[in-house]
C-alpha cells in the first residue's frame, strides 16, 4: 500500500497506535501522514516519545501518551509536550508513565496475550505511586528464603495498530532489520493490525538468503509501505545517518508554539506525502547524511546435498 492508503485503512480516530523504533528506524513519515489525515483522540504508545510525538501533539492528534521516556533524543526538550503536561496548554495531555523495561514487559504480555507481566525493577521507585496501573501480586511460589513474595506487575498493551519502520521487506511482509532492533517484533505481535514501513522492497530470494535478519515474519504483517528515507530525522542503519542538526534545532522550534505550527504548515501539511518532503530537503542535503559501506561477513547456512 501507499502510506496514504495504509493510514486510511488502519488508523482511526480514537485508536491506540504504537509507533516503535528505538533511536533507530523511527516511523516519522507514518506520523506525518497521520497528521495530514487529521486523526484525532489517539492514544500513542511509544517507549521513547520524541520529535514525532511532539509534532503529532501539536497537530491535535493525541490525547493520551503511554511512554517510558520523553525528550528530544539527547538534544533538548519537547516544547509542545511540556506545555501540555506542565501547563495544560492548549489542553492537558493524559500521560501514563512506565520504565523502559516496564514497557518491554507490557509489549511481551500483549504479544503473548497474558493478563500481566512480572518484574522486579520497580522496587524502591516512585513510579507505582504515580501510575496505578503498576500493581503488586502475591507470587504462587515461595521466595528463596521460603517466605511469601509480593512482586510488581504491569498490564499488557494491545494497540489497535502498530506501525514500525524497517530496512527492507518482501512483498509478503517478511521484514528484515539490522542494527538496533528495539522492541519492534513484540509491538507488532501485541497489536490487532500491523503496518511495516520499509526503505526498500526486495525479492523473496534476498530474504531467504539471510533468514535470521527477518525480525517480523509475514504472517504478523497487514500492510507493507515502501517509503525511502521515512525515518528522518532518525537513521536507518546502512541507508542514511541521523540528522543531528535537526534534533539540535527542534528545541527552539517547539519552544515557540507559533514557530512550531509554521513548521508543520510548511513541512507536513505543505507536502503532499513523504516523497515531497524528501524532495523539498534536496539531494545535497541527503548527500550530507550518506553513509559509507560496512558489509557484514558472509554466513554459510548450508543445505541438504
Amino acid at each position: 500500500m501507499s502510506m496514504r492508503e495504509a493510514v486510511a485503512a488502519f488508523v482511526h480516530d480514537g485508536d491506540t497506535v504504537s509507533l516503535e523504533g528505538f533511536t533507530h528506524l523511527v516511523p516519522t513519515a507514518a506520523g506525518h501522514e497521520i497528521i495530514r489525515q487529521g486523526r484525532r483522540d489517539l492514544t500513542v504508545v511509544r517507549m521513547t516519545a520524541d520529535i514525532v510525538v511532539d509534532q503529532m501533539l501539536a497537530a491535535g492528534c493525541v490525547t493520551r501518551l503511554v511512554s517510558s521516556f520523553v525528550g528530544n533524543s539527547s538534544a533538548g526538550s519537547l516544547g509542545e509536550l511540556r506545555r501540555r503536561i506542565e501547563h495544560a496548554d492548549p489542553e492537558p495531555l493524559a500521560y501514563e508513565e512506565y520504565s523502559h523495561y516496564g514497557m518491554v514487559c507490557r509489549y511481551l504480555a500483549g504479544a503473548q496475550r497474558l493478563p500481566f507481566h512480572p518484574l522486579r525493577s520497580y522496587a524502591g521507585s516512585d513510579l507505582p505511586r504515580v501510575n496505578p496501573g503498576i500493581r503488586k501480586v502475591t507470587s504462587p511460589y515461595p521466595a528463596a528464603d521460603g517466605t511469601t513474595e509480593e512482586i510488581y506487575v504491569v498490564p499488557p498493551v494491545n494497540p489497535d495498530v502498530t506501525i514500525i519502520h524497517a530496512q527492507r521487506a518482501d512483498r509478503r511482509g517478511n521484514t528484515q532489520i539490522w542494527g538496533l532492533t528495539g522492541i519492534q517484533a513484540e509491538a507488532v505481535y501485541a497489536a490487532e493490525k500491523a503496518v511495516v514501513v520499509v526503505e526498500e522492497l526486495v525479492a523473496d530470494e534476498v530474504v531467504r538468503a539471510d533468514p535470521n535478519r527477518t525480525v517480523v515474519p509475514a504472517h504478523a504483517v497487514d500492510a507493507v509501505v515502501v517509503c525511502p528515507r521515512g525515518a528522518h530525522p532518525s537513521f536507518a542503519q546502512g541507508y542514511y545517518d541521523r540528522d543531528n542538526a535537526f534534533y539540535r534545532s527542534w528545541s527552539a522550534i517547539s519552544k515557540d508554539p507559533a514557530r512550531l505550527r509554521e513548521w508543520l504548515a510548511e513541512w507536513v501539511y505543505g507536502t503532499a506525502d513523504h516523497a515531497a518532503y524528501v524532495a523539498k530537503l534536496g539531494e545535497e542535503f541527503w548527500a550530507s547524511l550518506a553513509v559509507g559501506e560496512a558489509l557484514s561477513g558472509p554466513v554459510d547456512y548450508g543445505r541438504r546435498l
